[in-house]
């Protein structure tokens, strides 16, 4: 504990750069998400082979990955865009089955009144699956927030600065106190951002906390 305190501002410092290299790759994985999944929900022809590709990307390797982008994107082996590139892969492969299966979700009869009612095809999944989809692809992102925090900290074996830091040198210098902060620390930011997600989905979705007559 008393190192710990010694070490806020360290513990901090990485805390927030583990959350930006986490965190971000959730934003760019559900916004290619989405239409992939809406895609593979309209069309069976195409649902079977984008589930499949999107499913074989989440088998790579994290360290792998991490090593073998920067001479695909030309970066360095140090650039944490590396990192984001990466975990928005595996982020990508986690939410497009989710995105397709909460899509899929919605109730026919609901689609049925609101082409009747005059929506077309783009404003019908804006304002009527998406929304409806929000429950299911909420549970998704809460996986792939807690996946996402998890294997950023693998990004530390290749000298990322974030939280795995604490992992890797506590175990260099067979020191568990520092081991165990990074394992807490991590679990924390994990929580942080499933209780996030959960926030914005009740937002989202003020009709799940309707009480009933």
């Amino acid at each position: 504990m008393t190192w710990a305190l010694d070490h806020l501002d360290d513990i901090a410092t990485r805390a927030v750069q583990h959350a930006w290299l986490a965190g971000l790759p959730l934003v760019i994985g559900l916004v290619v998400a989405l239409p992939l999944g809406w895609l593979a929900a309209r069309r069976p022809r195409l649902r079977i082979v984008l589930l499949t590709t999107t499913g074989l990307l989440y088998t790579i390797p994290s360290l792998a990955l991490f090593i073998l982008l920067p001479p695909l994107l030309g970066t360095k082996i140090l650039d944490p865009v590396n990192v984001v590139v990466a975990m928005s892969v595996y982020t990508v492969a986690l939410l497009t089955r989710t995105v397709t299966d909460g899509l899929s979700s919605v109730d026919p009869s609901t689609r049925q009144a609101a082409v009747a009612m005059g929506y077309g095809s783009f404003a019908r999944f804006r304002a009527v699956d998406l929304p409806l989809a929000v429950p299911v692809i909420a549970a998704g992102l809460r996986v792939a927030a807690v996946s996402n925090v998890s294997i950023v900290s693998v990004a530390s074996l290749i000298g990322i600065s974030q939280l795995g830091y604490f992992l890797t040198d506590g175990y260099a210098r067979s020191f568990p106190t520092e081991v165990w902060v990074g394992i807490v620390a991590c679990l924390l930011l994990a929580l942080v951002f499933d209780l996030v997600i959960q926030l914005v989905s009740r937002v989202l979705t003020p009709w799940t906390r309707a009480v009933p007559a």
